[in-house]
């Protein structure tokens, strides 16, 4: 016959009175079980503290056993870090110092819980310092300084240091240059910083961020610099750079990647022609440029350019001169088949990698530093890798046509897997 094993009643489970007494008062309380200064938050710290003297007792017993005559020598108070709140440990010392606890350690401040990770989550989101410590507070009754906070993002950043230098692929099938502004406060007083915008597709269709690069200003003289940079850490080949109209733009980027083909973004262009019309001509106007840009043809694009100089360029002769001037790079996508158009005829792709960055602006006015802003963006665009770093639309079909267009310029650099 199985016997059955007869289940202990509350006061068998919990001998203490006064401990069964308080764990049963703060159940009713409805407040949050595992929050700083819980009963149960205090039998953690209990349980932490037997398991320090425990291992100590098993040190001793080692130490003897290889004819040590060690002791204890008292305890080391500290307050450790828990997602449940501070805890305030106590770690034994030997006389000779030589015991390393292994469930806290001498120098670590914080049992492993996972809470790092929740804090830079949160950080990458946009949110600052502040809200942050509020959250934790709100939802696990958790106090830490703004300053514990800051140590914590602080520890990404030779990670950081590590990816905005590492070496990059040789060959790129498309990079993307744009700029994003966000304002720090320097000397007390607001200033813009342009984040660059860097992102690649590869050989094999895979989107990537190249760098992060914050600069006072958007400049071609400083996206030269940027273009240094990528070719100093291994990118030897571009097929197609996507750009907006930057003055001088072109020329940089010539300078460092003599064969690249220069993308102008339409959607910059048509934004730009627009600007200054009447408003009783912009649509209009819009609407005759469409049919330039989605000609099918080199042909049929300048074709319908001279119907649209013949209708506009007697009122604004500026901004029909304007896609004359910028012709050739404005319809470099026309040599290219509908899927790889689609791609390259605007910086659009990058959008995706911008909306995340605009949550931040939205979220906080402007960072303390440009050290605070570079960690943040960084954090971001690692917590939100899902929504950037995939693989471009309809690469297969790409690829047939550049094996074919690029030969081994290109077939060199795919992928075997």
């Amino acid at each position: 016959m199985t016997k059955t094993r007869k289940k202990g009643n509350l006061e068998e489970l919990i001998p203490d009175a006064n401990l069964r007494d308080r764990m049963v008062s703060h159940l009713y309380s409805k407040k949050p079980l595992l929050s700083e200064g819980s009963v149960f938050s205090e039998l953690l710290q209990s349980l932490v503290n037997k398991m320090l003297e425990g291992e100590m007792d098993n040190f001793l017993v080692e130490e003897k056993e290889r004819g040590e005559k060690n002791k204890r020598n008292g305890y080391t108070k500290k307050s450790v870090l828990s997602s449940i709140g501070n805890l305030s440990i106590q770690t034994p010392r030997d006389r000779y110092a030589n015991f390393e606890p292994e469930i806290i350690g001498k120098r670590q401040r914080q049992i492993s819980s996972g809470i790092d990770n929740q804090i830079l989550a949160l950080y990458g989101q946009g949110n600052s310092i502040e809200d942050i410590r509020r959250l934790l507070l709100e939802l696990y009754g958790v106090t830490i300084s703004s300053g514990k906070l800051s140590a914590i993002t602080d520890q990404i950043l030779p990670e950081l240091q590590a990816w905005r230098t590492r070496p990059l692929k040789a060959f790129y099938t498309i990079i993307y240059l744009d700029a994003i502004f966000f304002k720090v406060r320097h000397e007390g007083k607001y200033s813009e910083r342009a984040f660059y915008s860097v992102y690649g597709v590869d050989a094999d269709g895979q989107r990537d961020v190249l760098g992060l690069y914050i600069n006072k200003t958007e400049g071609a003289s400083s996206w030269g610099l940027v273009l240094e940079d990528i070719k100093e850490r291994g990118v030897e080949d571009v097929l197609i750079f996507t750009t907006d109209d930057l003055s001088g733009f072109s020329n940089a980027i010539s300078e460092v990647y003599p064969q690249s083909i220069i993308q102008k973004c339409i959607v910059h262009q048509v934004r730009t022609s627009t600007r200054f019309c009447d408003n009783q001509d912009s649509r209009e106007i819009r609407k005759d440029l469409r049919s330039i840009y989605t000609s099918t043809t080199r042909e049929a694009a300048a074709t319908a350019l001279e119907a649209f100089s013949v209708k506009w360029s007697k009122k604004y002769p500026k901004m029909v001169k304007s896609w004359y001037n910028k012709w050739e790079e404005l319809m470099a996508f026309l040599d290219f088949p509908k899927e790889m158009q689609r791609l390259i005829y605007t910086t659009n792709p990058v959008e995706a990698l911008h909306r995340i960055l605009r949550k931040l602006i939205k979220a906080k006015g402007a960072w303390p530093s440009e050290t605070a802003l570079t960690k943040q963006i960084y954090v971001s665009l690692k917590y939100n890798e899902k929504s950037w770093k995939r693989n471009a639309y309809g690469w297969k079909a790409i690829q047939r046509d550049l094996k074919e267009r690029y030969g081994e310029r290109y077939t060199r650099h795919i992928s075997d897997v």
